[in-house]
């Protein structure tokens, strides 16, 4: 009601202003009877009023003036009332977490409903409708219901939102570079890109803005940047399923570089004599010559393992001619490989099991792949 008054009031200030001014090149408007008229001629004055001759004063004229001026401060004053009203509107909107963990956000206003999401402490919302001690909200994706025993409102939810929510400032450009001082000559510090934020930490005044980047202060010019107070929101189940299976797949691929790491971990160099490391490759020949280097360092290791483990003869040749583990050193082909020509690979893996690499860890046994749980590499599984 109060805007239709005021569209009416200028409604008529404008015909009495325009009616007063009418005339463009002097203060009497003089009515034509000629139907052809020029802009010259008349103003909108003589076309309200095209039969009349008026003298206007130069009183009427500032008169004319004062009231649309009135006018325009009256349309100005309802504008501005209308962003109050809004922006009071939004404020008793508002709902914030009152947890210091987790609350269940729900489909129905019912404990035994469904649960469709949840909002951590600090996060904010927009209140929907409100029943019997309920409360439905947006907040972010989250919609749902949510028990008033556990929500803020107001001024309480106003002053929380206020101490934990944060100023964005983001780039309105393809790069805004950030400077040391709030000057154009000043230092760059570093560049943030297209949509890209930084906090803000205060207006600087004079076109510029203060924002925290790395940890430093530094100055954007605010022609070039959108602003914009956000607090946190709430996470659907959805959301939370795929985080927490995206966190699981991360955890899985970090524990198995760990195990990676381990089972490639050095375990320490062991001296041998010349003799000793023809031995452990004459070995590694028989039981891994068809296999990769891999495979033929994962025998090389073994051999080394037990020599290292205290619980095996302490010498190679000790470990490898030990009764009933190794078959080629029992039926003599290894000592045939140890007197003929040994592959450089075998050899390679010899020296490097002896200085401590290894690809199967700590493994002190190995067997055909497929009767046996453990590291498989090739046709064989180390345990």
């Amino acid at each position: 009601m109060r805007k239709a008054g005021t569209l009416m009031q200028i409604a008529l200030g404008l015909a009495m202003a325009t009616t007063l001014l009418g005339t463009t090149n002097c203060k009497t408007v003089q009515a034509r009877t000629s139907s052809i008229l020029t802009s010259n001629d008349v103003g909108v004055g003589n076309l309200l009023n095209p039969t009349e001759v008026t003298d206007i004063s130069d009183e009427d004229v500032e008169k004319a003036h004062d009231f649309a001026m009135l006018i325009n401060d009256e349309v100005m004053d309802e504008e501005e009332f209308e962003e109050d009203e809004m922006e009071a509107t939004d404020s008793s909107k508002l709902v914030m977490a009152n947890v210091s963990q987790v609350m269940n956000i729900r489909i129905s206003p019912d404990d035994d409903s469904e649960k469709v999401g949840v909002l951590y402490k600090d996060c904010g919302g927009k209140i929907i409708e409100q029943q019997d001690g309920w409360t439905k909200l947006q907040s972010g994706d989250v919609i749902g219901w949510a028990k008033d025993d556990y929500l803020l409102f107001g001024e309480e939810a106003e002053a929380l939102a206020q101490e934990v929510g944060v100023q964005l400032v983001t780039s309105k450009c393809d790069a805004l570079r950030i400077r040391a001082e709030a000057s154009e000559d000043a230092e760059v510090l570093g560049v943030i890109t297209d949509d890209s934020f930084v906090d803000m930490v205060e207006d600087a005044g004079d076109g510029w803005i203060a924002v925290d980047y790395n940890d430093q202060t530094g100055y954007v010019q605010a022609d070039y940047v959108a602003t914009d107070f956000r607090i946190d929101e709430g996470e659907t189940m959805e959301a939370i399923e795929e985080r927490e299976a995206e966190e699981a797949k991360k955890k899985a691929e970090e524990e198995a570089k760990k195990a990676a790491a381990k089972l490639t971990q050095n375990t320490g160099a062991v001296s041998a004599s010349t003799d000793e490391a023809r031995l452990l490759a004459a070995l590694i020949y028989c039981e891994a010559g068809n296999q990769s280097y891999e495979g033929k360092l994962a025998v090389g290791a073994v051999v080394m393992n037990r020599v290292k483990s205290g619980a095996y003869a302490g010498t190679i040749p000790g470990v490898i001619y030990a009764s009933g583990q190794f078959t080629p050193a029992l039926n003599g082909s290894v000592d045939r490989v140890y007197a003929g020509n040994i592959p450089d690979s075998c050899i390679q893996a010899a020296n490097a099991a002896l200085a401590g690499e290894t690809t199967c860890g700590t493994a002190t046994h190995f067997r055909r792949a497929g009767g046996h749980d453990g590291q498989v590499i090739g046709a064989h599984v180390f345990w």
